[in-house]
């Protein structure tokens, strides 16, 4: 006989290997997608993420690392001519990172290849949402 922990920890676990599933099959779609366009994995994922002016703290945590890691990152994509960094308008110890009209371009195609054959691309724009909104709750639960 099951015990309701023994069914709950068995729950959690087989979703716990979606989840990191899932995980996987997106980290390898950007990677694919990245090399198309001449990029890594992380410098994908941080033109994926700048969806505006922002600082370098906001960037590594959209991107998931630490800020000297996103600063690595973001120092490539300013070789590249595809980000500068501009002053802050309200903090002058920080700078905004801003994409370069290539950098626009670039993300705009990148984006486009992201959508190509996603791992989500089986969920129905509700079942997104919905699943976004049980993940978010998931993670604020921490």
């Amino acid at each position: 006989m099951t015990t309701p922990s023994e069914s709950r920890a068995t729950a959690e676990r087989e979703l716990c290997g979606l989840v990191n599933g899932l995980a996987q099959q997106i980290a390898d779609h950007v990677r694919d997608r990245a090399v198309v366009l001449g990029l890594t994995p992380a410098q994908a994922t941080a033109l994926r993420e700048l969806t505006g002016p922002m600082t370098m703290r906001e960037l590594a945590e959209r991107m998931s690392c630490e800020p000297s890691n996103a600063t690595f990152v973001v120092d490539k994509l300013e070789k590249q001519g595809l980000i500068e960094r501009h002053p802050h308008p309200t903090d002058r110890r920080a700078r905004h990172l801003v994409l370069t009209e290539e950098g626009t371009a670039l993300r705009e195609r990148l984006l486009q290849l992201l959508t190509q054959e996603s791992p989500l691309a089986g969920l129905s724009l509700d079942q997104q949402r919905i699943l976004h909104g049980l993940l978010q709750q998931a993670v604020i639960r921490r």
